[in-house]
């Protein structure tokens, strides 16, 4: 037996671990368990790109990227910037840089070998991993319920886990096949947890496209590109897709464009197909091109126009034949947006456990000695490094606040370290 005390951290990935680590430095039992047969498996996803993991910008930037949740996570942003990020990582022996446009990469480009060597650094801590384990709630004496797989075909047996505080990192509900299902919502709303609906983040959006071009040109980027909307201009990439639109730029407006889709409807996108070019000049090429030219022909040789950018000029009906409406058309191609693309395909998720149902040090107020961490929480960010960041952040602003409830007497007290 020991008298340390015991926290189960529900859920393996970066706001998991990122609380068992601290958990277990301050002399905690830590368990963590997870319903995936491994652990960190969206982390993993988010590093084919490269891992973005953080942004160099200035912390009061980085704290605008967060909305109107901005006030609820700027203490646990402020105790672990992307400056704690980088030592963290090169403890780690994953060295970083920040690239050309700010953000900050490993610099072997991958996350695999961070989370090889952050997993090894919690076993040699002490601290214990389940995969398998799927939560499924509390029985009635309050203690944990997990179904469990010793292996991949075996039945699932139910068992009863006792901790002494709980640290729920069980992510939103966007790409559910690498663990995040959103299947915990339920189960916290039936114990009174306020929940805010879970929606689409940094994802993309429906339209309505022609059979022509929805099958000709699904999967084809368009860019450098420029989208206007509500004030705000993006510049980028987009992807067209079979039933709409992705992409870069188009993420960052995601949150006002879905807000906007659900007061009236849809949403209307403005894009500029050539962002680095006036509506004068473009008006100027167009004009010192050959009239008997087809027009398909003209916007490619003179405004290098790709076939997919002609095409989604066309979408919106005849293009105008004076050049100077021709050319305003370029720079203002409406995309009108009806829905936001499924929740499952989303890069992250909004909505989630709010502000109001936590406390301080993120414990849910009607469930004392349990806490939540990462995308569980009700707020959202751009990609860009701002969505890591705050799940390692309130991963361990959250740990924080189990050590500072057990210190209060909690559960019991404990000889924790300071």
């Amino acid at each position: 037996m020991t008298d340390k005390p015991r926290i189960v951290v529900v859920g393996g990935g970066p706001a998991g671990l990122a609380g068992a680590e601290y958990l277990a430095a301050a002399g905690c039992s830590v368990h963590v368990m997870d319903r995936m047969p491994s652990f960190g498996r969206k982390f993993l996803m988010a590093g084919r790109g490269g891992l973005n993991i953080a942004h160099s910008e200035p912390q009061a930037m980085v704290l605008e990227r967060y909305g109107p949740a901005r006030p609820w996570l700027q203490p646990a942003l402020d105790q672990w910037t992307m400056q704690d990020i980088r030592d963290w990582m090169a403890g780690l022996g994953q060295e970083s840089f920040i690239g050309s446009s700010g953000r900050v990469f490993p610099v072997g480009m991958k996350a695999s070998p961070l989370l090889r060597a952050w997993l090894a650094r919690l076993k040699d801590a002490g601290v214990v991993f389940q995969t398998r384990a799927d939560w499924s709630g509390w029985n009635a004496q309050e203690q944990l319920l997990f179904a469990v797989q010793a292996h991949a075909h075996a039945v699932p047996q139910q068992t009863v886990v006792e901790a002494d505080a709980v640290l729920l990192a069980l992510g939103g509900a966007s790409w559910p096949r690498l663990g995040s299902t959103g299947g915990w919502a339920p189960l916290l709303q039936a114990r009174g947890v306020e929940v805010a609906p879970l929606e689409p983040a940094n994802c993309g959006f429906c339209c309505q496209w022609s059979t022509f071009f929805a099958t000709r040109f699904a999967g084809t980027p368009l860019k450098p590109v420029a989208l206007n909307f509500g004030g705000r201009r993006v510049r980028g990439e987009i992807v067209v897709t079979g039933t709409g639109v992705e992409g870069g730029a188009l993420y960052a407006l995601s949150r006002f464009i879905r807000q906007a889709i659900t007061a009236q409807g849809q949403a209307t996108v403005l894009c500029d197909l050539r962002p680095d070019l006036t509506e004068q000049e473009l008006l100027d090429r167009l004009r010192a091109t050959r009239a008997r030219e087809s027009l398909s022909n003209r916007l490619r040789k003179a405004l290098r126009l790709a076939p997919a950018a002609v095409a989604l000029l066309r979408e919106g009906g005849d293009l105008p034949t004076d050049p100077r409406a021709l050319a305003a058309r370029i720079k203002a191609v409406p995309l009108i947006f009806y829905a936001p693309a499924p929740l499952a395909r989303a890069i992250s998720t909004a909505g989630g456990v709010t502000q109001a149902a936590c406390d301080e040090s993120f414990m849910l107020k009607v469930l004392p000695g349990v806490f939540v961490a990462g995308e569980m929480l009700d707020w959202e960010a751009p990609t860009g490094g701002y969505l890591l960041h705050a799940c390692l952040a309130t991963g361990r602003a959250s740990a924080k606040g189990v050590l500072a409830w057990l210190r209060k007497g909690g559960a019991r007290r404990y000889p924790l370290q300071p």
